[in-house]
């Protein structure tokens, strides 16, 4: 037995709850088409019968597919993901130039364009996220996409306040962490921002839920004790999102 093999044996017996998680190393990136009018359930309806299956054959993983619960958000987000960003680049590539994906397109859009604009936001998964993987729960959950934009220099702070703290007291407060992310920024001078998911039973449970997080006295002092060298958030986005039948995360 080399020393090696009586190391490994000595740290699973001295910590055997200790667990070794592979880093996820894949980039993600995260879409918001913005709809024209009246179009939305014509973008669905490609996604559902065309576009996911020819994304997977470009290698790209369909990794969920939402819409926002407010009915004034003519939009669809979803989230894929990919070895790297060369692989990224390849893949949307040989997808643009697909002669299935160019019957399909040109068939939807007969009656006019689907789609206005589009978002497209690149992340990598933080060392706290949990797998981010297929998971399907009945009934069907309430998703929450929350985006933390942080004061300059201070998104290292946020993570270490999420990996020690916040992660483990949301789900003390029944939410479910779904993913973790940071933004992968074009500008190396600006801070990334924070991207996360939680699933609820409902916008009701949810907003239960933070208003008990809020007044846990293991968030307040740790909230004070992280910010006393000054104030980490700046602004705070929510979405609320309903799962598509497609979607892996539902």
């Amino acid at each position: 037995m080399n020393f090696i093999t009586i190391l490994i044996y000595s740290l699973l017996f001295h910590f055997p709850f200790m667990s070794f998680k592979k880093a996820d190393t894949r980039v993600f990136e995260l879409r918001i088409y913005h709809c024209n009018e009246g179009k939305l359930n014509d973008l669905i309806a490609r996604f559902q019968n065309h576009t996911t299956k020819i994304f997977e054959r470009h290698g790209m993983q369909n990794i969920g597919y939402w819409l926002p619960t407010a009915t004034d958000n003519n939009s669809l987000y979803y989230i894929l993901a990919y070895p790297d960003l060369a692989s990224r680049e390849a893949s949307w590539k040989a997808f643009g130039s697909d002669e299935e994906w160019q019957k399909v397109r040109t068939e939807s859009e007969m009656n006019g364009k689907i789609v206005n604009k589009v978002e497209s936001i690149y992340l990598n998964a933080t060392d706290f996220s949990p797998a981010i993987k297929k998971s399907i729960k009945n009934p069907e959950r309430i998703f929450e996409l929350r985006t933390y934009t942080c004061y300059p220099g201070r998104i290292t702070a946020l993570e270490t306040r999420f990996r020690d703290h916040t992660v483990k007291l949301f789900k003390q407060h029944g939410m479910t962490n779904v993913a973790y992310w940071k933004t992968i920024e074009k500008d190396a001078a600006n801070t990334p921002k924070l991207v996360y998911i939680l699933a609820h039973k409902s916008e009701a449970a949810a907003k239960k839920s933070f208003d008990d997080f809020r007044v846990d006295p293991k968030w307040v002092a740790a909230r004070d004790k992280s910010e006393s060298n000054g104030k980490i958030v700046e602004k705070v986005e929510s979405v609320f999102m309903k799962p598509l039948p497609f979607s892996s995360i539902r």
